[in-house]
């Protein structure tokens, strides 16, 4: 039987670090979503050099360890003498990281835009960035929001990293309270209901838009 006083006597732990997982959420999805739009637009860019950047980051960020980059930013910048707390750190990982996915995300969105639109559009006077911004932009993400839902799932079990790294989040009070009670099943029993408390109404919600922008097409 799981032990439930576990969890009434470690409530407090278990909070904080749910709230600073929900925190690292959203912060990671709002500077990944930004960062990714950014690749996205620079891998299709008519300017070979900016072709070259966004490629060179998306396969590179997609093809090393979340936990590397995470000790990148918490173990190697003190050493040119920038500090960052654990959380500051894998936040910045994690968006990094998600990024690269989205940005493939993103590219295959303005990809399945029809070309028309952007000629019509530069036939009207618009600049590239006026029409990616106003006209193309605005159709992709309408594309893309299904498979950006599941990255955003991905990136709420990513942040688990931030465990390793002291970043105060679920998995982080989890070990504190393990290490303490010298208990481990009951202990991380209790970790994943709290993650799954996050991810199954966002699982939910994904599928439900999926289906509704079904629909609407």
């Amino acid at each position: 039987m799981i032990d439930f006083s576990i969890l009434i006597n470690n409530f407090d732990q278990y909070l904080e670090g749910f709230k600073n997982t929900i925190f690292a959420s959203i912060y990671g999805l709002i500077g990944s979503f930004i960062l990714g739009v950014i690749v996205a637009v620079m891998r299709i860019a008519p300017i070979k050099p900016l072709n070259w950047i966004g490629t060179a980051f998306v396969e590179f960020i997609r093809n090393i360890p979340l936990l590397i980059i995470a000790f990148f930013f918490y173990v190697g910048l003190p050493a040119v003498g920038l500090t960052l707390t654990g959380f500051v750190a894998g936040t910045i990982a994690l968006s990094i990281y998600t990024a690269a996915f989205i940005a493939e995300a993103v590219r295959a969105g303005i990809q399945s835009v029809p070309k028309g639109q952007m000629e019509a559009a530069r036939s009207s006077g618009l600049t590239y960035i006026q029409a990616m911004t106003t006209i193309i932009l605005p159709q992709a993400i309408k594309i893309v929001i299904p498979p950006i839902g599941n990255q955003f799932i991905n990136l709420v079990k990513n942040s688990s990293i931030l465990g390793m790294i002291a970043g105060l989040d679920l998995m982080y009070f989890g070990d504190l309270v393990s290490a303490r009670t010298f208990i481990v099943f009951d202990v991380y029993i209790f970790v994943a209901i709290f993650y799954l408390i996050l991810t199954i109404p966002l699982s939910l919600g994904v599928g439900y838009l999926e289906k509704r922008l079904a629909r609407s097409r």
